[in-house]
């Protein structure tokens, strides 16, 4: 270490910095610390200068004030190669402070909190442990900046030399990364306030790694996974890591989960309690309500078991041993649920190509009220559901009303081909679909594909369709296949077309003021 060399500890997360402030001593660094790590150094035997010592003054303020001062910051910003800088740190008292260790306050862990108010939130924002770190990472040429106790075992290793110029410019690196992801989550916590009706003014995408993954879409590409420090994944209870396409169609799959809120009071019959979902290459390929999770499954899995091969399943309740026999025949990527019994936990570990995956159960509702953003011309594109909007209303156009059983089916199929890229269409019969088409380029010959998947079951089903109908071959298409009973957004020029079409087939036909899009 250079002579005279200093270090300053300041940090909350104090995993790991007994040993790595007993090494610094050993090599002859004069270690310094601010209060709770002093206190916490020196119940574990390790002998440090309080920073008072450097600022001539103690902690203000509840502690708001600790280390903004000169000495600190003249020690760690001066220039070495500098006589001018050599001279004034002489002439007033200021050591070198070679290596910093900070890590900040927990304000994302805080916020993501339920009942966290605005001012515990406050008092979590960090200012001198933000300021240390960028000082020290602007200054990395002469100075090491430890942000994260993962850290800590390189530069031990590296004593009682400093780490090298390449290793303290990535360590300065990942300390402005670090400041960049802090201040972001501060301000989206205090826009999420104050913009009910309006985006954010700047989208600021400081996500630190979660972790790097094989490849992405395919094997030549490289690719990771970023993760917000507030947000909670999925926990994974069995089998290999995820891929990059296992976590799109996961997020898919949950998605699929939140039932929508419609254009009109759902039906007094009963509700059926529990869905199931399952997800091919993002597109919906089975999705079934029933009483339980099991027949739920069930279903789902038999409405399209050849598209069901090789995808992923989520469901809104508890995996029981049922579940788990239901589940037995079928070569599944993913079983996603809020809760498994133990028992049927061990049946779906029997299988070594499964992952087993358990979320929280407000994790489907959070994910779909998110900013969705995505990237475009070297650009971002950012979306979400507009509060102020219009609220989505439906509206019998035909001469035929829909019956009970049509209503409860329209709104499953509707809800359905929500989560369908356009153009979408999905039959629905006895709340469970029986044929889904996506990315079709027109709009007919989706309607033509998901009834032909239907077969037998779209006689007597409701098909939703994500946009109006341009011409009235889709609606025909639909009663060809055996739909009895349509919904669609209105809006075409040739609404009563379509309109007259539904009537001669005695089809009932529903608009909504809502269209649902997907690219």
């Amino acid at each position: 270490m250079p002579d005279n060399a200093a270090a300053l500890i300041s940090v909350y997360d104090r995993t790991g910095i007994v040993e790595l402030a007993r090494k610094l001593i050993a090599s002859g660094t004069t270690v310094y610390a601010t209060g709770g790590s002093a206190a916490h150094l020196r119940a574990n035997g390790v002998d440090v200068r309080d920073v008072e010592e450097l600022t001539g003054f103690p902690a203000l303020f509840d502690g708001r004030v600790k280390t903004l001062h000169p000495n600190v910051f003249g020690g760690i910003l001066r220039d070495t190669t500098s006589a001018v800088h050599d001279q004034e740190a002489a002439q007033h008292g200021i050591p070198l402070l070679s290596t910093i260790v900070v890590n900040l306050y927990p304000f994302e862990s805080t916020v993501a909190r339920a009942g966290a108010t605005l001012e515990e939130a406050i008092e979590q924002i960090d200012i001198g442990g933000v300021s240390l770190l960028r000082a020290a990472a602007k200054n990395f040429e002469r100075v090491t900046i430890l942000s994260d106790p993962t850290q800590y075992a390189d530069a031990i290793a590296a004593l009682p030399q400093p780490l090298d110029r390449d290793a303290r410019r990535r360590l300065a690196t990942r300390a402005f990364e670090r400041t960049a992801e802090y201040d972001s989550a501060i301000a989206r916590y205090l826009e999420s306030g104050l913009l009910a009706n309006e985006l954010p003014g700047s989208l600021a995408l400081t996500i630190p790694i979660e972790q790097p993954l094989r490849y992405g879409e395919n094997p030549q590409d490289r690719a990771a996974f970023y993760l917000a420090r507030e947000t909670t994944l999925p926990e994974q209870l069995w089998g290999k890591a995820l891929s990059y396409n296992n976590l799109l169609d996961l997020d898919a799959t949950l998605r699929l989960l939140v039932r929508a809120r419609i254009g009109i009071d759902r039906p007094a019959e009963p509700q059926l309690p529990s869905r199931a979902a399952i997800v091919k290459h993002t597109v919906p390929c089975g999705v079934a309500e029933r009483a339980t999770v099991a027949q739920a499954v069930s279903a789902a899995l038999e409405a399209d078991p050849t598209s069901a091969y090789g995808g992923i399943i989520a469901v809104d309740g508890r995996i029981d041993l049922a579940t788990a026999e239901a589940l037995r025949g079928f070569f599944l990527e993913i079983v996603a649920a809020p809760a498994f019994d133990d028992d049927a936990l061990e049946r779906l570990k029997k299988r070594k190509d499964l992952r087993i995956m358990r979320y929280e159960p407000g994790m489907p509702q959070r994910i779909a009220q998110e900013l969705r953003v995505r990237s475009a011309l070297g650009g971002v594109l950012a979306e979400d559901d507009d509060p102020a909007a219009q609220p989505e209303a439906w509206k019998v156009v035909s001469k035929r009303a829909p019956a009970a059983g049509e209503w409860l089916d329209l709104i499953f199929a509707w809800d359905i081909v929500r989560h369908v890229k356009s153009n979408g269409v999905a039959v629905v019969r006895d709340v469970v679909s029986r044929g889904i088409c996506a990315g079709q380029t027109n709009r007919v010959s989706a309607v033509r594909i998901a009834g032909e998947r239907a077969g037998k079951y779209a006689l007597g089903a409701a098909a939703a369709s994500d946009g109006y109908f341009p011409f009235a071959d889709g609606l025909i298409a639909a009663a060809d296949a055996g739909c009895t009973a349509v919904i669609a957004p209105g809006g075409s020029i040739r609404d009563a077309e379509v309109i007259a079409a539904a009537d001669e087939r005695n089809i009932a036909l529903v608009f909504s003021n809502y269209r649902y899009f997907l690219h």
